[in-house]
């Protein structure tokens, strides 16, 4: 893409933030703290948006300490805190107990049942009280996200959804990033294009797809962890167009 590509790209970006800001607050992000989502933490914290729009991330007790040290380089470049939501306790222990520390790997059911209790539970608690919530996905991550819409409504949570980069390639993130030096995790020097709970995520191989690496034992068609999904579908059920 060219540099005035790009730049009418991060225009039309800021534009749907800043609607988001006016029009859909209070708003909250929620940030996995991958390439994506630093490209949307930067706009927002940069364009000052962090009154109408917070920034919350789903730490489910096993992510990569990699991913964990993101939250001190945000607060030491931007001064701002990303709001942690971590999974009940006794949730957990539970699961643990009756299945085994990484019983994820003996079905889906079993892996669903795990981002059931360490991020659905938890993103519900962190929506609560919203007006809209915005996610870093992007088309051209994966087959489940080929339909993804700049705006969306979200009956699952009873409010509007939006997916900023969703124009947005792989190219455009990692153009945006080093022009705005931005800081990013260590692991996407490792291999790590998409990064998710450490024991589910794996580096790629060149030529993979981006998200091959995540729950890579799956069919590619089932790998969501239900954040996006409601009895197995994708919410996505009805697409508004993207505000100016």
């Amino acid at each position: 893409m060219s540099e005035q590509a790009l730049q009418a790209l991060i225009e039309a970006t800021r534009a749907t933030l800043e609607k988001i800001a006016a029009d859909y607050a209070p708003a909250v992000f929620a940030s996995s703290m991958a390439a994506e989502d630093m490209v949307l933490t930067d706009l927002i914290l940069r364009g000052k948006l962090q009154e109408k729009i917070g920034i919350f991330t789903l730490e489910t007790g096993r992510l990569h300490k990699e991913t964990l040290g993101m939250l001190d380089r945000i607060r030491e470049t931007y001064g701002y805190d990303v709001t942690p939501y971590r999974p009940e306790p006794a949730a957990v222990e539970q699961y643990v107990a009756q299945n085994g520390l990484n019983a994820f790997y003996d079905s889906v059911e079993m892996r669903k049942e795990c981002c059931r209790i360490r991020k659905i539970e938890p993103l519900n608690r962190a929506l609560a009280g919203n007006k809209s919530w915005i996610t870093g996905q992007r088309r051209a991550q994966s087959v489940t996200r080929a339909a993804l819409d700049v705006q969306e409504d979200d009956p699952a949570h009873g409010m509007a959804k939006f997916n900023p980069l969703a124009d947005w390639s792989e190219e455009d993130v990692w153009q945006y990033i080093r022009d705005n030096q931005v800081p990013y995790n260590p692991l996407h020097d490792q291999g790590y294009p998409s990064i998710g709970c450490e024991p589910c995520t794996r580096a790629i191989d060149p030529g993979e797809d981006v998200r091959a690496g995540r729950w890579w034992w799956e069919n590619p068609d089932s790998k969501e962890c239900g954040l996006h999904v409601v009895d197995g579908k994708l919410i996505r059920i009805k697409s508004q167009t993207a505000p100016a």
